[in-house]
């Protein structure tokens, strides 16, 4: 019982909801808007001497969290937002006074059982995934968290151990991993920039003469358009697991414009890919077609690739035969859609993934978890996006400039939701306008979040 200890005092939330510029494909579906779950949460300390508000906010983020061919998107979202109610109520009537960590991990078999319910009550013909669960929750984990670090006037990330967090790994993650703590795998401070990742969507054109119907918006319009005004030398490539020539295709077009913008921007001679097929390949075999096809096209493309995200079916346990040995002789594989534990960590290495992707959608206690669970198994580690604009990319780049291993960041929504950045440019212009190729995130040292 410590006297920096919290107990949650008031709980409310509210949405905003955004068009995107241009379409974004995910899973092979075409996504147009995001809704934010937006968290207002106040704590106060155990001796009732001072409170704060803190602030946590995420794009739903439907398509990618549930995927469904029994409901609409227009219905999972609508369960989502109903379950941001129940997962709220939670929070509200929780009579824990502890540390943020202690209390949402506390709290994670009651929000799934809450998803059990609200299903249930619903009469939904299929479960909550898991994944869906964590995305509505990570908003109000992330104000928790902000609200903790505010109400001691320190950045949160500085009170994730001794003498403000007093349990080990152990307690949180089991007995492999008594003795250690939280912070051995965070930076002490955040690291000054990180290279950007720049989404190559399945539907964005890569040269100007592939713009058949500007936007005429201001931005850039083209890949080409926009590595000249971003600066990006790390690419993500979406590809569609599903057709194999197109992908290789895909990929050798983006070399060709990357080789050629080269001689202009010597930075990408050195530029990086990672490759996403969002879960779509049937088979590690297709994968492995894959990059014998494209090294024999493009070797040099095939250097470049720093890792693979997921490529195939998420329910790792339903797959066993998915096994990517073979590929991470090429390349780290990570796991992604189907992290959403230490279980699913260890089923996924099992089946020979190298790696994990962090996500802040995933909640922020849990990914900082994981990252010490990754770290001392020394399994390849990033951060991606879920196109997360204002608060949630704070509390991206956040996550992404304390954990140890990180490379680089994901930070797409300056391409697909300018609008939802617009009150934040002028706040953060080394995190919402990148012109250099990096995020800046060493100036994510304020109070809470530090999106202050």
């Amino acid at each position: 019982m410590l006297a920096t200890d919290v107990r949650i005092d008031q709980v409310r939330f509210d949405t905003q909801t955004y068009r995107y510029r241009l379409p974004m494909k995910f899973a092979g579906v075409a996504v147009d808007q995001a809704t934010l779950l937006n968290v207002r949460l106040t704590v106060q300390t155990r001796l009732g001497q001072a409170r704060a508000e803190g602030f946590g906010s995420m794009p739903l983020g439907v398509v990618w969290a549930w995927s469904s061919s029994a409901l609409s998107i227009a219905q999972r979202l609508e369960v989502m937002l109903r379950l941001a109610e129940a997962i709220a109520a939670v929070y509200r009537d929780c009579s824990l006074c502890d540390h943020p960590l202690t209390i949402t991990h506390t709290l994670q078999p009651q929000l799934d059982q809450t998803a059990v319910s609200v299903a249930a009550s619903l009469g939904l013909p299929e479960p909550i995934p898991a994944l869906a669960v964590l995305v509505v929750a990570s908003a109000f984990d992330a104000a928790l968290l902000d609200a903790y670090g505010k109400v001691h006037g320190r950045n949160v990330y500085e009170l994730l151990g001794p003498p403000f967090l007093q349990p080990d790994l152990g307690y949180f993650l089991g007995e492999a991993f008594a003795g250690l703590r939280l912070n051995y795998c965070l930076h002490p401070d955040p690291v000054p920039a990180l290279p950007l990742y720049h989404l190559v969507g399945a539907l964005d054109p890569l040269t100007p003469a592939e713009v058949s119907q500007p936007v005429g918006d201001g931005w850039p319009e083209s890949l080409v358009d926009w590595l000249r005004y971003s600066g990006a030398t790390r690419l993500k490539i979406k590809l569609n697991g599903d057709d194999l020539a197109w992908d290789v295709e895909r990929v050798v077009a983006v070399e060709r414009v990357v080789a050629q913008l080269a001689e202009q921007h010597p930075g990408l001679a050195q530029a990086r890919y990672s490759l996403d097929f969002n879960e779509r390949c049937q088979s590690v075999d297709y994968l492995l077609e894959f990059l014998a096809r494209l090294g024999a096209r493009a070797a040099r493309a095939v250097a470049r690739i720093e890792y693979v995200e997921q490529p195939t079916a998420r329910d790792l346990h339903a797959n066993p035969a998915n096994r990517m040995h073979a590929v991470t002789r090429v390349c780290p594989v990570v796991i992604d859609e189907s992290l959403t534990d230490l279980a699913s960590l260890d089923a996924a290495q099992a089946l020979g993934y190298s790696g994990a992707a962090l996500k802040a959608c995933k909640g922020l206690t849990q990914s900082l978890l994981l990252a010490a669970a990754i770290r001392q198994r020394g399994l390849f580690v990033c951060v991606q996006d879920l196109t997360c604009p204002g608060a949630s990319l704070i509390q991206s780049a956040g996550l992404a400039a304390r954990v140890r291993g990180v490379t680089a960041l994901e930070a797409n929504a300056r391409q697909y939701l300018p609008a939802a950045n617009q009150d934040w440019v002028s706040r953060f212009p080394g995190l919402f306008d990148i012109r250099d190729g990096l995020v800046h995130t060493g100036q994510l040292t304020g109070p809470g979040l530090g999106a202050v």
